[in-house]
Protein backbone atom coordinates (compact mmCIF):
# COMPACT_ATOMS: atom_id res chain seq x y z
CA UNK A 1 0.00 0.00 0.00
CA UNK A 2 0.90 3.25 -0.82
CA UNK A 3 1.61 6.17 1.78
CA UNK A 4 0.32 9.45 1.18
CA UNK A 5 -0.39 11.01 4.55
CA UNK A 6 2.65 12.68 6.44
CA UNK A 7 0.32 12.67 9.49
CA UNK A 8 -3.37 13.16 10.76
CA UNK A 9 -3.49 16.85 10.97
CA UNK A 10 -1.82 17.20 7.99
CA UNK A 11 -5.18 17.71 5.72
CA UNK A 12 -3.61 17.98 2.28
CA UNK A 13 -2.23 14.21 1.54
CA UNK A 14 0.97 13.55 -0.09
CA UNK A 15 -1.35 11.94 -3.30
CA UNK A 16 -2.76 15.71 -3.81
CA UNK A 17 0.32 16.97 -3.45
CA UNK A 18 1.84 14.89 -6.02
CA UNK A 19 -1.18 15.38 -8.20
CA UNK A 20 -0.28 18.87 -8.06
CA UNK A 21 3.35 18.64 -8.37
CA UNK A 22 3.32 16.18 -11.53
CA UNK A 23 -0.07 17.09 -13.42
CA UNK A 24 0.17 20.53 -13.75
CA UNK A 25 -1.19 21.63 -16.72
CA UNK A 26 -2.75 25.49 -17.60
CA UNK A 27 -6.60 25.49 -16.66
CA UNK A 28 -7.46 27.49 -19.45
CA UNK A 29 -5.20 28.46 -22.07
CA UNK A 30 -5.01 32.33 -21.81
CA UNK A 31 -4.59 35.00 -25.15
CA UNK A 32 -1.87 33.94 -27.52
CA UNK A 33 -1.55 37.85 -26.70
CA UNK A 34 -0.21 37.11 -22.96
CA UNK A 35 1.62 34.25 -24.06
CA UNK A 36 4.82 35.21 -26.13
CA UNK A 37 6.99 33.66 -24.19
CA UNK A 38 9.34 31.46 -26.87
CA UNK A 39 12.81 32.94 -25.81
CA UNK A 40 11.71 32.61 -22.02
CA UNK A 41 10.67 29.41 -21.85
CA UNK A 42 12.65 27.44 -18.81
CA UNK A 43 15.97 25.91 -19.04
CA UNK A 44 15.56 22.47 -20.00
CA UNK A 45 17.51 20.80 -16.91
CA UNK A 46 13.75 21.59 -15.40
CA UNK A 47 10.33 19.45 -15.28
CA UNK A 48 8.38 21.86 -17.51
CA UNK A 49 7.60 21.28 -21.02
CA UNK A 50 6.15 24.26 -23.06
CA UNK A 51 3.31 23.04 -25.79
CA UNK A 52 2.61 25.16 -29.23
CA UNK A 53 -0.51 25.14 -30.64
CA UNK A 54 -1.08 26.20 -34.11
CA UNK A 55 -2.90 29.47 -32.74
CA UNK A 56 0.16 30.51 -31.46
CA UNK A 57 -0.62 29.87 -27.73
CA UNK A 58 1.50 27.83 -25.62
CA UNK A 59 0.41 25.38 -22.54
CA UNK A 60 2.82 24.19 -20.15
CA UNK A 61 2.73 20.75 -18.64
CA UNK A 62 5.06 18.52 -16.49
CA UNK A 63 6.64 15.80 -18.48
CA UNK A 64 9.03 14.64 -15.62
CA UNK A 65 6.34 13.92 -12.93
CA UNK A 66 8.94 12.90 -10.23
CA UNK A 67 11.38 15.82 -10.55
CA UNK A 68 8.76 17.98 -10.44
CA UNK A 69 7.79 16.00 -7.28
CA UNK A 70 10.81 16.30 -5.42
CA UNK A 71 10.89 20.00 -6.01
CA UNK A 72 7.60 20.29 -4.22
CA UNK A 73 8.66 21.32 -1.44
CA UNK A 74 5.46 20.44 0.88
CA UNK A 75 5.05 16.94 -0.95
CA UNK A 76 8.36 16.24 -1.12
CA UNK A 77 9.57 13.45 1.12
CA UNK A 78 13.37 13.13 -0.25
CA UNK A 79 14.97 9.57 0.35
CA UNK A 80 11.79 8.44 2.91
CA UNK A 81 9.78 7.65 -0.21
CA UNK A 82 8.91 3.93 -0.36
CA UNK A 83 10.05 2.09 -3.31
CA UNK A 84 6.35 1.64 -3.76
CA UNK A 85 6.00 5.20 -3.90
CA UNK A 86 8.96 5.82 -6.13
CA UNK A 87 7.55 3.41 -8.94
CA UNK A 88 3.80 5.17 -8.47
CA UNK A 89 5.04 8.55 -8.54
CA UNK A 90 8.50 8.06 -11.16
CA UNK A 91 10.87 8.17 -8.74
CA UNK A 92 13.22 5.64 -9.53
CA UNK A 93 16.36 6.55 -10.38
CA UNK A 94 15.81 9.81 -8.80
CA UNK A 95 16.95 8.91 -5.70
CA UNK A 96 19.84 6.73 -4.26
CA UNK A 97 18.74 3.22 -3.71
CA UNK A 98 18.24 3.38 0.42
CA UNK A 99 14.92 4.05 2.05
CA UNK A 100 15.38 6.08 5.52
CA UNK A 101 13.20 7.47 7.89
CA UNK A 102 12.48 10.59 8.32
CA UNK A 103 14.22 10.89 11.90
CA UNK A 104 17.52 9.53 10.39
CA UNK A 105 17.00 12.41 7.29
CA UNK A 106 16.90 15.42 10.47
CA UNK A 107 19.70 13.91 12.27
CA UNK A 108 21.22 14.25 8.38
CA UNK A 109 19.93 17.95 8.33
CA UNK A 110 20.78 18.94 11.81
CA UNK A 111 24.52 17.63 11.00
CA UNK A 112 25.24 19.51 8.27
CA UNK A 113 23.46 22.18 9.63
CA UNK A 114 26.12 22.15 12.39
CA UNK A 115 28.84 22.68 10.11
CA UNK A 116 28.11 26.00 9.29
CA UNK A 117 30.14 28.17 11.59
CA UNK A 118 28.00 31.95 11.76
CA UNK A 119 24.60 31.95 12.68
CA UNK A 120 23.40 34.06 9.17
CA UNK A 121 25.24 30.71 7.15
CA UNK A 122 22.95 28.00 9.63
CA UNK A 123 20.15 30.34 8.51
CA UNK A 124 20.36 29.86 4.83
CA UNK A 125 20.69 26.61 5.67
CA UNK A 126 17.53 26.38 6.74
CA UNK A 127 15.63 28.52 4.54
CA UNK A 128 17.11 25.84 1.84
CA UNK A 129 15.73 23.54 3.44
CA UNK A 130 12.39 24.67 3.78
CA UNK A 131 12.30 25.07 0.22
CA UNK A 132 13.09 21.42 -0.34
CA UNK A 133 11.68 19.35 2.29
CA UNK A 134 8.82 21.19 4.57
CA UNK A 135 8.39 18.05 6.84
CA UNK A 136 12.47 17.58 7.66
CA UNK A 137 12.56 21.50 8.42
CA UNK A 138 9.83 21.57 10.77
CA UNK A 139 11.04 18.28 12.84
CA UNK A 140 13.96 20.33 12.72
CA UNK A 141 12.60 22.93 14.82
CA UNK A 142 10.32 21.28 16.64
CA UNK A 143 12.66 18.73 17.53
CA UNK A 144 16.01 21.37 18.50
CA UNK A 145 14.22 24.08 19.14
CA UNK A 146 16.45 25.65 22.01
CA UNK A 147 18.91 25.78 19.44
CA UNK A 148 17.43 26.72 16.07
CA UNK A 149 14.91 29.49 17.79
CA UNK A 150 17.64 32.01 17.94
CA UNK A 151 18.68 31.05 14.12
CA UNK A 152 14.99 31.28 12.55
CA UNK A 153 13.41 34.25 14.58
CA UNK A 154 15.70 36.51 16.82
CA UNK A 155 18.56 37.65 16.99
CA UNK A 156 19.43 36.33 14.01
CA UNK A 157 16.67 36.66 11.42
CA UNK A 158 17.74 40.80 12.42
CA UNK A 159 20.63 40.30 10.02
CA UNK A 160 18.93 37.62 7.89
CA UNK A 161 16.70 41.07 7.32
CA UNK A 162 19.38 43.15 6.62
CA UNK A 163 20.80 41.04 4.17
CA UNK A 164 18.05 39.38 2.62
CA UNK A 165 18.35 40.94 -0.70
CA UNK A 166 22.36 39.20 -1.05
CA UNK A 167 20.42 36.04 0.44
CA UNK A 168 17.54 36.00 -1.31
CA UNK A 169 16.61 32.57 -3.37
CA UNK A 170 13.63 32.35 -6.07
CA UNK A 171 11.69 29.83 -4.08
CA UNK A 172 8.61 32.20 -3.26
CA UNK A 173 8.09 31.70 0.48
CA UNK A 174 5.53 34.37 0.38
CA UNK A 175 3.56 37.60 -1.30
CA UNK A 176 4.95 40.94 -2.32
CA UNK A 177 2.34 43.34 -2.81
CA UNK A 178 3.54 46.46 -3.94
CA UNK A 179 1.51 50.21 -3.92
CA UNK A 180 2.22 49.29 -7.51
CA UNK A 181 -0.32 46.83 -7.03
CA UNK A 182 -3.34 49.07 -5.67
CA UNK A 183 -6.37 47.81 -7.66
CA UNK A 184 -4.85 44.42 -7.93
CA UNK A 185 -4.35 42.93 -4.43
CA UNK A 186 -7.38 40.13 -4.86
CA UNK A 187 -5.54 38.74 -8.13
CA UNK A 188 -2.37 38.74 -6.09
CA UNK A 189 -3.58 36.58 -3.62
CA UNK A 190 -5.23 34.39 -5.97
CA UNK A 191 -2.16 33.60 -7.57
CA UNK A 192 -1.16 32.07 -3.59
CA UNK A 193 -1.39 27.90 -4.47
CA UNK A 194 -2.69 27.43 -1.21
CA UNK A 195 -6.27 27.92 -0.82
CA UNK A 196 -7.21 27.26 2.79
CA UNK A 197 -5.32 29.91 4.32
CA UNK A 198 -6.54 30.86 7.98
CA UNK A 199 -3.01 32.94 9.58
CA UNK A 200 -1.59 35.84 7.60
CA UNK A 201 1.82 37.50 9.18
CA UNK A 202 2.02 40.64 7.07
CA UNK A 203 4.58 43.80 7.75
CA UNK A 204 5.21 47.24 5.86
CA UNK A 205 9.22 46.85 6.56
CA UNK A 206 9.20 50.16 8.25
CA UNK A 207 10.20 49.12 11.60
CA UNK A 208 11.84 45.42 11.91
CA UNK A 209 13.00 44.62 15.24
CA UNK A 210 15.37 47.73 16.37
CA UNK A 211 16.54 47.95 13.38
CA UNK A 212 14.68 50.66 11.11
CA UNK A 213 13.45 50.63 8.24
CA UNK A 214 14.25 47.22 5.88
CA UNK A 215 11.50 47.63 2.86
CA UNK A 216 11.35 44.46 1.58
CA UNK A 217 13.75 42.84 3.10
CA UNK A 218 11.06 42.68 6.02
CA UNK A 219 9.68 39.71 4.76
CA UNK A 220 11.99 37.53 6.83
CA UNK A 221 9.66 38.42 9.59
CA UNK A 222 6.53 37.00 8.32
CA UNK A 223 8.38 34.37 7.31
CA UNK A 224 9.87 33.26 10.23
CA UNK A 225 6.92 34.32 12.30
CA UNK A 226 5.27 31.95 10.70
CA UNK A 227 7.56 28.97 10.79
CA UNK A 228 6.93 29.09 14.71
CA UNK A 229 3.47 28.88 14.15
CA UNK A 230 4.27 25.99 12.90
CA UNK A 231 7.10 24.47 14.91
CA UNK A 232 6.03 25.97 18.19
CA UNK A 233 1.79 25.30 18.06
CA UNK A 234 1.74 23.42 14.76
CA UNK A 235 -0.42 25.26 12.82
CA UNK A 236 -0.56 23.49 9.22
CA UNK A 237 1.99 25.37 7.47
CA UNK A 238 0.10 25.22 4.15
CA UNK A 239 -2.38 27.50 6.18
CA UNK A 240 -0.09 30.07 6.57
CA UNK A 241 0.42 33.27 4.68
CA UNK A 242 4.06 35.46 4.45
CA UNK A 243 3.04 38.74 3.21
CA UNK A 244 5.07 42.10 2.71
CA UNK A 245 3.07 45.34 1.89
CA UNK A 246 6.19 47.45 0.21
CA UNK A 247 5.35 50.84 0.16
CA UNK A 248 9.15 51.49 -0.88
CA UNK A 249 11.78 52.34 1.53
CA UNK A 250 13.68 55.50 3.14
CA UNK A 251 16.87 53.33 3.87
CA UNK A 252 19.30 54.74 1.62
CA UNK A 253 21.49 52.28 1.59
CA UNK A 254 19.37 50.05 0.18
CA UNK A 255 18.08 51.95 -2.24
CA UNK A 256 21.84 52.32 -3.75
CA UNK A 257 21.79 49.18 -3.52
CA UNK A 258 21.40 47.12 -7.18
CA UNK A 259 20.40 43.41 -5.49
CA UNK A 260 17.56 44.95 -3.38
CA UNK A 261 14.60 43.28 -4.35
CA UNK A 262 12.11 45.69 -2.89
CA UNK A 263 10.39 49.13 -4.76
CA UNK A 264 13.04 51.44 -5.36
CA UNK A 265 11.62 54.44 -4.04
CA UNK A 266 11.36 56.36 -0.64
CA UNK A 267 8.47 55.19 1.04
CA UNK A 268 4.82 56.25 0.58
CA UNK A 269 2.54 57.26 3.13
CA UNK A 270 -0.77 58.97 3.53
CA UNK A 271 -3.94 58.68 1.34
CA UNK A 272 -2.02 56.26 -0.79
CA UNK A 273 -0.79 53.75 2.13
CA UNK A 274 -3.96 53.95 3.71
CA UNK A 275 -5.93 52.89 0.26
CA UNK A 276 -3.05 49.80 0.11
CA UNK A 277 -3.73 48.48 3.45
CA UNK A 278 -7.28 48.71 3.42
CA UNK A 279 -7.60 46.61 0.00
CA UNK A 280 -5.24 44.01 1.47
CA UNK A 281 -7.34 43.76 4.71
CA UNK A 282 -10.60 43.57 2.75
CA UNK A 283 -9.31 41.27 0.00
CA UNK A 284 -7.88 38.76 2.44
CA UNK A 285 -11.35 38.87 4.80
CA UNK A 286 -13.61 38.23 1.12
CA UNK A 287 -11.13 35.74 0.33
CA UNK A 288 -10.58 33.33 3.00
CA UNK A 289 -13.55 34.74 5.58
CA UNK A 290 -13.92 36.25 8.54
CA UNK A 291 -11.86 34.30 10.88
CA UNK A 292 -8.62 34.56 8.85
CA UNK A 293 -6.49 35.85 11.03
CA UNK A 294 -4.46 38.54 9.96
CA UNK A 295 -1.33 39.95 12.54
CA UNK A 296 0.58 43.07 11.83
CA UNK A 297 4.27 42.93 12.25
CA UNK A 298 6.65 45.49 12.18
CA UNK A 299 4.68 48.74 11.17
CA UNK A 300 6.09 51.85 12.39
CA UNK A 301 5.72 53.27 15.72
CA UNK A 302 2.38 55.76 14.74
CA UNK A 303 1.13 53.54 12.04
CA UNK A 304 0.80 50.06 13.70
CA UNK A 305 -1.25 52.24 16.59
CA UNK A 306 -3.51 53.81 14.14
CA UNK A 307 -4.18 50.18 11.90
CA UNK A 308 -4.82 48.41 15.02
CA UNK A 309 -7.24 50.60 16.24
CA UNK A 310 -9.00 50.61 12.19
CA UNK A 311 -9.13 46.94 12.27
CA UNK A 312 -9.20 45.06 15.70
CA UNK A 313 -13.08 45.55 15.58
CA UNK A 314 -13.85 44.64 11.78
CA UNK A 315 -11.40 41.76 11.19
CA UNK A 316 -9.89 39.30 13.14
CA UNK A 317 -6.18 40.97 13.90
CA UNK A 318 -4.12 41.54 16.61
CA UNK A 319 -0.60 43.46 16.16
CA UNK A 320 2.07 41.33 17.89
CA UNK A 321 4.17 44.27 18.81
CA UNK A 322 1.45 45.70 20.68
CA UNK A 323 -0.30 42.93 21.81
CA UNK A 324 2.10 40.06 21.79
CA UNK A 325 4.89 41.27 23.83
CA UNK A 326 2.98 42.53 26.31
CA UNK A 327 1.21 39.51 26.73
CA UNK A 328 4.74 37.86 27.23
CA UNK A 329 5.81 40.42 29.30
CA UNK A 330 2.71 40.30 31.58
CA UNK A 331 3.34 36.63 32.01
CA UNK A 332 6.84 37.50 33.12
CA UNK A 333 5.76 39.57 36.21
CA UNK A 334 2.81 37.40 36.79
CA UNK A 335 5.05 34.48 37.55
CA UNK A 336 7.52 36.69 39.35
CA UNK A 337 4.92 37.77 42.11
CA UNK A 338 6.70 34.96 44.37
CA UNK A 339 10.02 36.08 43.63
CA UNK A 340 9.23 40.04 44.19
CA UNK A 341 6.53 39.52 47.15
CA UNK A 342 3.93 41.95 45.77
CA UNK A 343 1.29 41.14 43.42
CA UNK A 344 1.20 44.05 39.81
CA UNK A 345 -1.45 45.95 41.93
CA UNK A 346 1.21 46.49 44.61
CA UNK A 347 3.87 47.35 42.18
CA UNK A 348 5.27 50.33 40.09
CA UNK A 349 6.46 50.04 36.78
CA UNK A 350 9.11 52.62 34.69
CA UNK A 351 9.48 52.41 30.96
CA UNK A 352 12.34 53.18 29.58
CA UNK A 353 10.98 53.02 26.38
CA UNK A 354 7.56 54.71 24.84
CA UNK A 355 6.87 53.32 21.06
CA UNK A 356 4.21 50.26 19.82
CA UNK A 357 5.94 47.58 22.58
CA UNK A 358 6.25 50.11 25.52
CA UNK A 359 3.09 51.96 25.82
CA UNK A 360 1.41 48.25 24.18
CA UNK A 361 2.45 46.69 27.35
CA UNK A 362 1.83 49.26 29.66
CA UNK A 363 -1.75 49.35 28.61
CA UNK A 364 -2.11 45.71 29.11
CA UNK A 365 -0.15 45.30 32.66
CA UNK A 366 -3.22 48.80 33.39
CA UNK A 367 -5.89 46.74 32.59
CA UNK A 368 -4.50 43.40 34.81
CA UNK A 369 -4.31 45.81 37.47
CA UNK A 370 -7.82 47.16 36.95
CA UNK A 371 -9.08 43.40 36.28
CA UNK A 372 -7.29 42.48 40.16
CA UNK A 373 -8.13 45.99 41.90
CA UNK A 374 -11.89 47.09 40.82
CA UNK A 375 -10.39 49.89 39.76
CA UNK A 376 -10.69 51.73 36.45
CA UNK A 377 -7.67 51.55 33.76
CA UNK A 378 -7.23 55.13 34.02
CA UNK A 379 -6.54 55.23 37.29
CA UNK A 380 -4.45 51.72 37.04
CA UNK A 381 -2.27 54.03 34.54
CA UNK A 382 -1.10 56.12 37.61
CA UNK A 383 1.08 53.12 38.82
CA UNK A 384 3.17 53.12 35.14
CA UNK A 385 5.37 55.67 34.22
CA UNK A 386 6.92 55.84 30.57
CA UNK A 387 10.48 57.30 29.60
CA UNK A 388 11.28 58.85 26.42
CA UNK A 389 14.09 60.10 24.31
CA UNK A 390 13.15 63.89 25.89
CA UNK A 391 13.00 62.24 29.36
CA UNK A 392 9.94 61.25 31.80
CA UNK A 393 6.48 61.13 30.08
CA UNK A 394 4.43 63.94 31.89
CA UNK A 395 1.58 66.65 31.49
CA UNK A 396 3.29 69.28 30.81
CA UNK A 397 4.43 67.66 27.57
CA UNK A 398 1.30 66.66 26.67
CA UNK A 399 1.13 69.04 23.31
CA UNK A 400 4.35 67.44 21.61
CA UNK A 401 3.55 63.74 23.04
CA UNK A 402 2.14 61.38 20.22
CA UNK A 403 -1.65 60.05 21.12
CA UNK A 404 -0.48 57.06 21.94
CA UNK A 405 1.89 58.46 24.68
CA UNK A 406 -1.23 61.04 26.19
CA UNK A 407 -2.72 58.21 28.77
CA UNK A 408 0.72 58.13 30.43
CA UNK A 409 1.14 61.58 31.16
CA UNK A 410 1.05 62.08 34.27
CA UNK A 411 1.18 65.39 37.02
CA UNK A 412 4.97 65.84 38.25
CA UNK A 413 7.70 67.73 37.56
CA UNK A 414 10.24 67.18 33.97
CA UNK A 415 12.92 64.59 34.86
CA UNK A 416 15.28 64.30 31.84
CA UNK A 417 17.49 61.82 33.67
CA UNK A 418 16.58 58.12 33.86
CA UNK A 419 18.52 57.49 37.34
CA UNK A 420 16.46 60.77 39.01
CA UNK A 421 13.44 59.50 37.25
CA UNK A 422 13.74 55.99 39.48
CA UNK A 423 14.69 57.92 42.33
CA UNK A 424 11.68 59.88 42.71
CA UNK A 425 9.80 57.21 41.48
CA UNK A 426 10.91 54.24 42.98
CA UNK A 427 9.94 51.46 40.72
CA UNK A 428 9.60 47.83 41.65
CA UNK A 429 10.02 47.19 38.00
CA UNK A 430 12.12 48.55 35.32
CA UNK A 431 11.67 47.65 31.50
CA UNK A 432 13.32 48.44 29.05
CA UNK A 433 12.05 48.60 25.13
CA UNK A 434 14.31 51.68 24.04
CA UNK A 435 16.62 49.72 21.49
CA UNK A 436 19.50 51.52 22.87
CA UNK A 437 22.41 49.56 24.00
CA UNK A 438 24.05 50.16 28.01
CA UNK A 439 21.05 52.08 28.61
CA UNK A 440 20.64 49.63 31.81
CA UNK A 441 24.28 50.65 32.75
CA UNK A 442 25.94 50.17 36.52
CA UNK A 443 24.37 53.36 38.01
CA UNK A 444 20.91 52.52 36.57
CA UNK A 445 20.65 48.60 38.34
CA UNK A 446 22.77 50.26 40.98
CA UNK A 447 19.50 52.56 41.77
CA UNK A 448 16.83 49.55 41.07
CA UNK A 449 18.86 47.57 43.91
CA UNK A 450 18.70 50.40 46.08
CA UNK A 451 15.43 50.83 46.11
CA UNK A 452 13.90 47.19 46.04
CA UNK A 453 14.91 43.50 47.93
CA UNK A 454 14.62 41.96 44.44
CA UNK A 455 14.14 44.51 41.57
CA UNK A 456 12.54 43.18 38.33
CA UNK A 457 14.55 44.36 35.54
CA UNK A 458 13.55 43.10 31.75
CA UNK A 459 15.84 44.25 28.86
CA UNK A 460 13.27 43.09 25.94
CA UNK A 461 14.80 45.14 22.85
CA UNK A 462 16.69 43.03 20.52
CA UNK A 463 18.39 42.11 18.64
CA UNK A 464 20.74 41.35 21.35
CA UNK A 465 23.04 44.10 20.27
CA UNK A 466 20.15 46.95 21.22
CA UNK A 467 19.51 45.32 24.44
CA UNK A 468 19.62 47.62 27.43
CA UNK A 469 21.50 45.51 29.17
CA UNK A 470 23.21 41.88 29.07
CA UNK A 471 21.86 39.25 31.91
CA UNK A 472 25.53 39.08 33.35
CA UNK A 473 25.43 42.91 33.57
CA UNK A 474 22.36 42.97 35.57
CA UNK A 475 23.32 40.21 37.74
CA UNK A 476 26.51 41.63 38.18
CA UNK A 477 25.57 44.81 39.29
CA UNK A 478 22.92 43.91 41.23
CA UNK A 479 24.39 41.50 43.01
CA UNK A 480 22.42 38.77 41.94
CA UNK A 481 19.24 40.32 43.64
CA UNK A 482 17.58 40.95 40.44
CA UNK A 483 14.39 38.99 38.81
CA UNK A 484 15.98 39.49 35.01
CA UNK A 485 14.41 38.79 31.40
CA UNK A 486 15.15 40.09 28.09
CA UNK A 487 13.82 39.57 24.25
CA UNK A 488 16.76 37.62 23.37
CA UNK A 489 18.29 34.76 25.04
CA UNK A 490 21.72 35.06 27.16
CA UNK A 491 23.10 32.23 29.39
CA UNK A 492 22.85 31.57 32.86
CA UNK A 493 25.39 33.55 35.03
CA UNK A 494 26.80 32.20 38.14
CA UNK A 495 27.09 34.92 41.23
CA UNK A 496 28.47 34.58 44.42
CA UNK A 497 27.81 30.67 43.84
CA UNK A 498 24.61 30.27 42.61
CA UNK A 499 23.41 29.99 39.07
CA UNK A 500 21.04 32.43 38.15
CA UNK A 501 18.98 31.82 34.35
CA UNK A 502 17.61 34.92 32.57
CA UNK A 503 14.05 34.44 31.76
CA UNK A 504 13.52 35.04 27.49
CA UNK A 505 10.72 37.14 27.28
CA UNK A 506 10.27 35.80 23.68
CA UNK A 507 7.13 36.65 21.78
CA UNK A 508 7.12 32.77 20.73
CA UNK A 509 5.93 32.11 24.40
CA UNK A 510 2.43 33.76 22.92
CA UNK A 511 1.73 34.51 19.64
CA UNK A 512 1.98 30.42 18.59
CA UNK A 513 -0.42 29.61 21.14
CA UNK A 514 -2.76 31.91 20.02
CA UNK A 515 -2.92 31.55 16.52
CA UNK A 516 -3.68 27.82 16.94
CA UNK A 517 -6.70 29.02 19.31
CA UNK A 518 -7.43 31.45 17.14
CA UNK A 519 -7.15 29.49 13.74
CA UNK A 520 -8.84 25.62 15.11
CA UNK A 521 -11.80 27.13 16.63
CA UNK A 522 -12.40 29.55 13.87
CA UNK A 523 -12.36 32.15 16.08
CA UNK A 524 -13.67 35.90 14.46
CA UNK A 525 -12.06 38.28 17.11
CA UNK A 526 -9.02 38.89 18.81
CA UNK A 527 -9.36 41.35 21.81
CA UNK A 528 -7.23 42.36 24.61
CA UNK A 529 -8.95 39.87 27.21
CA UNK A 530 -7.53 36.97 25.11
CA UNK A 531 -3.58 38.76 25.62
CA UNK A 532 -4.05 38.72 28.79
CA UNK A 533 -5.64 34.92 29.43
CA UNK A 534 -2.67 34.37 27.18
CA UNK A 535 -0.37 35.71 29.91
CA UNK A 536 -1.97 34.26 32.71
CA UNK A 537 -1.66 30.64 31.11
CA UNK A 538 2.01 31.02 30.47
CA UNK A 539 2.76 32.56 33.77
CA UNK A 540 0.53 29.36 35.27
CA UNK A 541 3.38 26.77 33.52
CA UNK A 542 6.13 28.47 35.19
CA UNK A 543 7.60 26.14 38.14
CA UNK A 544 9.25 26.45 41.46
CA UNK A 545 11.88 25.17 40.31
CA UNK A 546 12.11 27.30 36.85
CA UNK A 547 11.61 30.49 40.20
CA UNK A 548 14.32 28.89 41.86
CA UNK A 549 16.96 29.92 39.52
CA UNK A 550 15.07 33.35 38.88
CA UNK A 551 13.82 32.22 35.46
CA UNK A 552 10.25 33.88 34.93
CA UNK A 553 9.20 31.65 32.02
CA UNK A 554 8.84 27.94 31.22
CA UNK A 555 11.46 26.46 29.20
CA UNK A 556 11.89 27.07 25.79
CA UNK A 557 12.21 23.33 25.30
CA UNK A 558 8.64 22.83 26.64
CA UNK A 559 6.84 25.15 23.98
CA UNK A 560 4.60 22.52 22.30
CA UNK A 561 3.12 22.02 25.46
CA UNK A 562 3.29 25.91 26.50
CA UNK A 563 1.27 26.89 23.39
CA UNK A 564 -1.26 23.99 23.39
CA UNK A 565 -2.12 25.15 26.79
CA UNK A 566 -2.86 28.80 25.50
CA UNK A 567 -4.40 27.40 22.70
CA UNK A 568 -7.03 25.98 24.75
CA UNK A 569 -7.58 28.73 27.05
CA UNK A 570 -8.28 30.87 24.08
CA UNK A 571 -10.42 28.61 22.57
CA UNK A 572 -12.32 28.09 25.62
CA UNK A 573 -12.65 31.80 25.66
CA UNK A 574 -13.73 32.29 22.21
CA UNK A 575 -16.68 29.90 23.06
CA UNK A 576 -17.62 31.56 26.34
CA UNK A 577 -18.14 34.72 24.33
CA UNK A 578 -19.74 33.55 21.14
CA UNK A 579 -17.12 34.33 18.36
CA UNK A 580 -16.12 31.05 17.66
CA UNK A 581 -17.13 29.45 14.36
CA UNK A 582 -16.43 25.92 14.36
CA UNK A 583 -18.47 23.88 16.37
CA UNK A 584 -17.76 23.51 19.96
CA UNK A 585 -15.37 19.99 20.37
CA UNK A 586 -16.40 17.34 23.40
CA UNK A 587 -12.45 17.11 24.95
CA UNK A 588 -10.69 20.93 23.67
CA UNK A 589 -7.22 19.59 24.45
CA UNK A 590 -7.86 16.49 22.25
CA UNK A 591 -9.29 17.97 18.98
CA UNK A 592 -6.22 20.80 19.40
CA UNK A 593 -3.46 17.81 19.26
CA UNK A 594 -5.45 15.96 16.21
CA UNK A 595 -5.35 19.10 14.42
CA UNK A 596 -1.66 20.03 15.11
CA UNK A 597 0.41 19.16 13.06
CA UNK A 598 3.48 17.17 13.29
CA UNK A 599 6.24 16.60 11.02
Amino acid sequence: MISTLRSAAFRRTQAAAARAAISYVASERPSAPLKKLANKRPASSTAVEVVAHDDGVEDFSMSQPGFALMRTPMANKGQTFTREERSAFKLRGLLPEAVTSIELETERAMMQLRRKTSPIEKYIFLQSMQDTNEDVYYRMLTEHTVELLPIVYTPTVGQACQEFSHIYRQTPRGLYISINDIGHVAEILDNWPEKDIRAICFTDGERILGLGDQGANGMGIPVGKLSLYTACAGVPPQMCLPVVLDCGTNNEEYLADPFYIGLRQKRVRGEQFEQLVDEFMNAAKAKYGDKVLLQFEDFGNSTAFHLLRKYQNTHCTFNDDIQGTASVVLGGLLAAVPLSGKPISEQTFVFLGAGTAGTGIADLIAMAIARETGKTVEESRKQIWLVDSRGLIVESRTESLQPHKLPYAHDAPECPNLVETLDRIKPTALIGVCTIAKAFNEEVCKKMSEINERPIIFALSNPTSKAECTAEEAYTFTDGKCIFASGSPFEPVEINGKLCVPGQGNNSYIFPGVGLGVVAAGLTHVNDEIMIIAAQTLASLTTSADLETGCVYPPLSTIREVSLKIAEAVAEYGYEQGFATVPKPENMAEYLRDFMYNP
